[in-house]
């Protein structure tokens, strides 16, 4: 029934946008999962391998700061397409040429220029879906995105496994980069949004700091990124942290830290799909929200403090189910998406997202500082409540907008 209502153009914009996703987060992760042996291949030994290679990440996590407020400004000024277009080329060149870095300095700026272009992506893909598709199939369109762009991260492990030489992570960054191009062939055939070409040409446009001149518009805007704090909660305090957490509960093996997170995106891919797919059945976005959050939070408290002598298969059994119910990404981003006029859709849809995962840095800040006084456990369900807390408050503030009309602007 799906494919009989949405035109071809439709289906290759989907298409288009979710394989972009894929290479996107394939790219976001490969530096985690090759992060020491190219780190080792420059020289760095011994405990400067974590220091430099969370400094990279934190400069990569800049980049996409940084590149969410420019490609959602440009995107609202000039269009989503060229957003698509210029996001995928600068990312995957600079992918690319991290194959080729001898020294921490130029690794440094390219993952800088990578995260800029990784920013811009999933926001102007979600949001040209948002505003083509019929208001009752745009769940579809995004679920089929967040749920294909997750599993890039499934593809990135898979791919540094394929071959023991100490040099084989150049040749992952050059597959991702060779990705990315490849793709831009496709986006040829897309066509820019028709909401986007019919606002009037006096609308204030892309204009970030419209977003907190006003209450109302800024308290939407805020509740949009607490939405969406439990998906990095579970990735990057849960999950990054679940060797340490399994084994203090008495793990019988070991877990490391690539499967965790290769388990944990498996779980998220199909609970993108699920959640998305749910929000059609209820047709509401909060309610589906809603529900992922509850059992997430149940299982945070069960994967916490009710396991003890656990199995590797039970233990990577928890995590995919922890990464399936924080699996609501699509839902978040099109609630997010659906809450804010055609003149500011794009900057809010690109700015959220990676507003959300640099949220992660006073998460994990909050995480370690608790740790002495309470212990890791204790710390990370204290976090847990805080970070649950806020988003199920959000949600509750936030105006249902399943089947709404995307085709109005913000004064």
């Amino acid at each position: 029934m799906i494919e009989e209502k949405l035109s071809s153009k439709a289906k290759l914009l989907i298409a288009v946008a979710a394989l972009g996703y894929f290479v996107d987060v394939y790219d976001l992760i490969l530096f985690s999962v090759v992060r020491n042996p190219s780190l080792k291949s420059l020289g760095l030994v011994g405990p400067e391998l974590l220091n430099q290679g969370l400094n990279l990440m934190n400069i990569q996590m800049g980049g996409m700061l940084l590149g969410g407020i420019l490609w959602g400004i440009y995107g609202d000024k000039k269009g989503r397409k060229s957003v698509l277009f210029g996001s995928i080329l600068l990312y995957s060149i600079a992918n690319a040429l991290n194959g080729m870095v001898h020294d921490l300095d130029t690794y440094a700026w390219l993952r800088f220029l990578a995260g800029i272009g990784l920013a811009g992506e999933l926001g102007a893909g979600i949001t040209l879906v948002n505003e083509t598709l019929p208001p009752s199939k745009r769940g579809i369109g995004t679920l089929i995105i967040a749920g294909v762009g997750a599993s890039g991260a499934i593809f990135a492990p898979i791919v540094s496994n394929f071959s023991s030489d100490p040099e084989w992570w150049r040749t992952c960054y050059y597959i991702g980069g060779g990705m990315g191009l490849a793709l831009l062939l496709l986006r040829l055939g897309t066509f820019e949004s028709g909401m986007f070409l019919e606002l009037e040409k006096d609308v204030k446009r892309g204009n970030f700091f419209q977003l907190f001149s006003h209450g109302n518009i800024f308290k939407k805007y805020l509740y949009c990124i607490l939405m969406g704090l439990p998906i990095w909660y579970i990735i990057g305090i849960l999950v990054f942290s679940s060797p340490e957490l399994l084994q203090s509960m008495g793990l019988k093996g070991v877990i490391t830290g690539g499967d965790a997170i290769m388990y944990c995106y498996l779980g998220l891919s199909v609970g993108d799909f699920a959640s998305g797919y749910l929000s059609q059945v209820l047709k509401s976005r909060n309610k589906a929200v809603m529900s992922y959050l509850i059992i997430a939070w149940v299982l945070t408290i069960y994967f916490l403090y009710a396991m003890s002598d656990i199995s590797v298969v039970y233990g990577n059994i928890m995590i995919t189910l922890l990464g399936f119910f924080g699996g609501y990404w699509a839902v978040f981003l099109t609630s997010s998406s659906e809450q804010f006029g055609t003149n500011l859709r794009m900057t809010v849809t690109t700015t959220v997202p990676n507003f959300v995962r640099g949220a992660l840095i006073p998460i994990s800040l909050l995480f370690k500082f608790l740790i002495p006084s309470v212990g890791m456990v204790n710390s990370a369900a204290i976090v847990g409540a805080l970070c649950f807390g806020l988003s199920i408050w959000s949600v509750s503030q936030l105006k249902e907008t399943f089947g709404k009309s995307l085709d109005f602007i913000e004064e």
